[in-house]
């Protein structure tokens, strides 16, 4: 695990350390967003000294110029700490042009066509899911419903068998919330070697599947190198099985200490898709960040080549100078008033963000009508877990039957 540096660098303005571990966000606050948004309080720039030291941008106009200006601000690695013995993602460890075909590549997997039959699995998933709950009257919602609903329609996406769930869940989870590079670098080995298995066989006989359109895609006329088809086919695994499961853990967690919001969707569907946006605003997720290409002076501050400056799409959305009153889930702000980062942007933005909406407003439209008045269990804790996606680990709902 990377340790914590003990002598700030002469680039770093002594005024603008911070003693922050976003790790160590799980139990600050009643939502890791709201541990986040502390830093609201202090400069827009930020350094901490932890996991080798890095800056951190808190405010939403610094996040749109470095999610664009990839001339300065690389996506060469885009996680704290950095794993050096990791595997470059595919193309999410590229800068545009080098990115854009294989960018191109991807979108294949999500065409209106496509998201359409996707989204009939996340409804058929999530209605089979709320009447065989229901009548239970309780459920740890996270494993039971968060976490089968959106990696059904993954593995489905991808051709992998649903029964693989339990023993990629625990990796997804190490890939996105552990700051000890040495597991993490063990555990991409483990995922790689699942992998080799499944994209030998779309060699031999190629499906319809996401895993398939990867193996025989080619880019600017030339079929992908094996080192290309691993990384891509790793980067997908790790994404699709872990945000929609963390944003409907939030989104129900909400949901169940606030009955007005709740009655609201109840009496009022059509708002939902407002809602949706909303959730995603007020409990951001990612926490990606960049490297600085060269050195650059930025707002009076002198980045050096290799510096590393996180963005948290949660402190965007609860920027007060773009969001009026950021903290309160209001399903009454007009949309184009519902300022959010979740997806990213510029040419790095999510390709399954149209699906990751569909399969929250499935969850909203699936569940409430049939449980429409639940609450956190007051003997059961919500757990929440930190890291380079904010998420809960448990959430104990019940409800009358």
């Amino acid at each position: 695990m990377a340790q914590q540096v003990t002598t700030v660098p002469d680039n770093v303005p002594s005024e603008l350390v911070v003693d922050f571990d976003f790790f160590a966000l799980a139990d600050k606050a009643e939502d890791i967003q709201s541990a986040w948004a502390e830093l609201h309080k202090g400069p827009d720039i930020v350094w901490t000294p932890h996991y080798g030291g890095y800056w951190i941008a808190t405010r939403a106009a610094d996040i749109d110029v470095m999610q664009l200006d990839h001339e300065h601000f690389s996506h060469n690695h885009f996680d704290v700490p950095i794993n050096p013995n990791g595997v470059k993602s595919v193309p999410l460890s590229m800068d545009p042009p080098e990115h854009t075909p294989y960018r191109r590549l991807l979108m294949t997997a999500f065409t209106p066509q496509k998201v359409r039959a996707y989204s009939d699995v996340a409804r058929n998933t999530a209605h089979q899911l709320v009447q065989t709950l229901k009548p239970r009257g309780e459920c740890e919602f996270i494993d039971e419903f968060a976490k089968v609903l959106p990696i059904n329609v993954f593995l489905s996406m991808m051709g992998l068998p649903l029964t693989d769930r339990d023993w990629l869940l625990p990796r997804a989870e190490i890939a996105v919330r552990s700051a000890d590079v040495v597991l993490k670098t063990k555990n991409q080995q483990e995922l790689i070697g699942y992998l080799m298995g499944h994209i030998k066989a779309r060699e031999e006989t190629p499906s319809e599947d996401l895993l398939s359109t990867i193996v025989h895609g080619e880019i600017e006329g030339r079929a992908m190198t094996p080192p290309e088809i691993m990384a891509m086919s790793l980067l997908v695994l790790v994404g699709g099985l872990d945000t929609v499961a963390s944003q409907l853990g939030f989104v129900a967690q909400f949901l169940a200490r606030n009955a007005e919001h709740r009655r609201e969707l109840v009496d009022n569907p059509k708002l939902i898709p407002v809602a949706c946006e909303e959730f995603l605003r007020r409990f951001g997720l990612p926490n990606t960040a960049r490297e600085l290409t060269m050195d650059y002076e930025y707002k009076g501050l002198q980045f050096k080549k290799g510096d590393m400056i996180q963005m948290p799409k949660c402190l965007y959305g609860l920027d007060d100078r773009i969001n009026d009153n950021p903290f309160e889930v209001d399903f009454h702000r007009k949309p184009s008033q519902i300022k959010h980062a979740a997806f990213g942007a510029g040419p790095h933005i999510c390709p399954g963000n149209v699906l990751a909406r569909r399969e929250l407003i499935v969850f909203l439209e699936e569940w409430l009508p049939e449980i429409p008045d639940f609450e956190i269990d007051p003997e059961r804790p919500t757990v929440f877990a930190a890291g380079s996606v904010n998420g809960v680990e448990k959430l104990y709902l019940r409800w009358n039957v």
